[in-house]
C-alpha cells in the first residue's frame, strides 16, 4: 500500500498538472475571442463572392465561356481531399471529429472507384492519415510557425490545389474542415471547391439574387475568370479561420474538463491519504497503549 509519502509526491504531481491545465484554459480563452471574431468577420465577404460568382455562372455554366475552374476538366476520377487540422493538440476531440469526417469522405469515395490523393494541413491530422492512407498522401503544408493565420496560408493552399488542377492530376478537389458554432460546438465540414459548385437560389435562376438583376461589364466569363481564384482563397482562408476558432474553444473547453478532475482527483488523493495517517496514528496509539498495559 502507497505510503504517505507517496501520496504527498501524488499530490504535488497532479496540483503542478492543474496550474498547467489552468493557464492552459485561461490562454486559450484570451485568443478564442480573437479569433471567433476573425472567423466572424470573414463570413460576410466568402458569403457575399459565393454570391456573386453564382449569380456570374448562371449565364455561362455549361458553355465554353465558363473558366476552367467552373466548368472542371470533363472528367469525375481523380479527387484531391485537402484536410485542415490544428498545429497543436490538447483540444479534446477536435482534429480527430475533422479526421472522421475526412476518412468518411475518403473511403465513400474510394467505394465509388474514384482515385483519392490527400493532401494535409496541420500536422495533427497526418499522423493519423499517414498511418491509414501513406499510399494516397500527396503532400502537407505547415503552418507551425505562423502566429496569426491569414490570407498568405489561404493562398499558399489554394495555389497548391489550382496548380493540381491545371497540371491534369487531379478532377476535383474538396476541402474539409471544422465549422465553428460555438465555444461547445463545431461540425466538422466538407465543402467541393474545384470545380466550383453553383448553388441554385430560390428563384430557380443563379442570375437572381434578392430580387435584383445584375449586368455585367465585361462579360460574365471575363469577370470569372479574374474572380473564381479570389473566391477559392475567401473559401480556404474562411475555413481556416474557423478551425482556429474552433481549436480554441475546443482546447478551452478540454483544459476546463482537466482542471476539474485534477481538482477532483487531488481531493480523493487527500482523502486517502488523511485515512491512511489516521490508521497510522491509531496503530501507534494502540501499541502505546499495550505497552504501558503490559508494564
Amino acid at each position: 500500500m502507497a505510503s504517505l509519502k507517496d501520496f504527498r509526491t501524488r499530490i504535488a504531481s497532479v496540483k503542478s498538472t492543474q496550474k498547467i491545465t489552468k493557464a492552459l484554459q485561461m490562454v486559450a480563452a484570451s485568443k478564442l475571442r480573437r479569433a471567433q471574431e476573425a472567423a466572424e468577420a470573414a463570413r460576410p465577404y466568402s458569403e457575399k463572392i459565393a454570391l456573386t460568382v453564382a449569380n456570374l455562372a448562371g449565364s455561362v455554366k455549361g458553355s465554353d465561356a465558363a473558366p476552367k475552374l467552373l466548368r472542371g476538366s470533363g472528367k469525375d476520377n481523380v479527387h484531391l481531399v485537402v484536410v485542415a487540422t490544428s498545429e497543436r493538440g490538447l483540444c479534446g476531440g477536435f482534429n480527430a471529429n475533422i479526421v472522421k469526417k475526412a476518412r468518411e469522405t475518403i473511403n465513400e469515395l474510394t467505394n465509388q472507384g474514384k482515385e483519392v490523393k490527400i493532401l494535409t494541413v496541420g500536422k495533427k491530422g497526418r499522423a493519423p492519415l499517414l498511418r491509414l492512407y501513406k499510399d494516397k498522401l500527396i503532400g502537407h503544408i505547415d503552418f507551425s510557425e505562423v502566429r496569426k493565420i491569414g490570407a498568405a496560408q489561404s493562398s499558399e493552399v489554394a495555389q497548391k490545389m489550382t496548380a493540381l488542377f491545371d497540371a491534369g492530376e487531379i478532377d476535383v478537389a474538396h476541402f474539409i474542415y471544422s465549422k465553428f458554432r460555438s465555444v461547445i460546438s463545431q461540425i466538422p465540414t466538407v465543402q467541393q471547391l474545384i470545380p466550383v459548385k453553383v448553388e441554385e437560389t430560390e428563384t430557380g435562376s443563379s442570375k437572381e439574387a434578392a430580387g435584383a438583376v445584375y449586368e455585367y461589364e465585361p462579360s460574365e466569363g471575363e469577370i470569372l475568370e479574374a474572380l473564381l481564384p479570389r473566391y477559392l482563397d475567401s473559401q480556404i482562408l474562411r475555413g481556416l479561420l474557423e478551425n482556429n476558432a474552433g481549436f480554441y474553444g475546443s482546447q478551452m473547453g478540454a483544459m476546463d474538463n482537466a482542471t476539474r478532475n485534477a481538482g477532483d482527483l487531488i481531493k480523493k488523493l487527500t482523502l486517502q491519504m488523511n485515512r491512511k495517517r489516521q490508521a497510522m496514528i491509531t496503530t501507534e496509539l494502540t501499541e502505546i497503549i499495550a505497552g504501558a498495559q503490559a508494564v
